[in-house]
C-alpha cells in the first residue's frame, strides 16, 4: 500500500487550499484515512479523518469548519479542503491509512498509533 500526498505550496492567509492523497495497493472501503500535520518544533497532530465506507468524519476541534475531508472512490483519492488559511496552518501535511478498522478508528479520533501506512507528505506554508 502506498499513499502519495500533493497540493501543498505557498498560500496567503485567507486563501483556500486543497490537498490530495492518492492511495494505491488498496481500495478505500473498510479503511479510515487521515490527514496529519507537523509544524516545526511541534508534535504531529491529527487534522481530519474519514471512513469512506460510511462517510463518518473527525476533524480537529480547533479548526472549526475550516476543513472538509472527502473521498473520490473512483480515483482512490482523499482530499482535504482547507478554507481561510492562517499562518499557524503552516506545517508538513501527511496522509495515512489505518489497519482496516475504519469507523472505530474515526470514532477514536484517528490517533497516529492506529495508522498502518503513511505517505511522504506535502509542505503547506501560509504567509503573506
Amino acid at each position: 500500500v502506498q499513499l502519495q500526498a500533493s497540493g501543498g505550496g505557498l498560500v496567503q492567509p485567507g486563501d483556500s487550499l486543497m490537498l490530495s492523497c492518492v492511495v494505491s495497493g488498496a481500495t478505500l472501503d473498510g479503511y479510515a484515512i487521515a490527514w496529519f500535520r507537523q509544524a516545526p518544533g511541534k508534535e504531529r497532530e491529527t487534522v481530519s479523518c474519514l471512513s469512506p465506507t460510511d462517510g463518518s468524519t473527525f476533524s480537529l476541534y480547533s479548526l472549526g469548519n475550516r476543513v472538509t475531508i472527502f473521498a473520490d472512490k473512483s480515483k482512490n483519492t482523499v482530499y482535504l479542503q482547507m478554507y481561510r488559511t492562517k499562518p499557524e496552518d503552516t506545517a508538513y501535511y501527511y496522509c495515512a491509512l489505518d489497519n482496516q478498522r475504519g469507523l472505530p478508528t474515526v470514532n477514536g479520533g484517528c490517533p497516529q498509533r492506529a495508522m498502518a501506512y503513511w505517505g511522504k507528505g506535502t509542505q503547506v506554508t501560509v504567509s503573506s
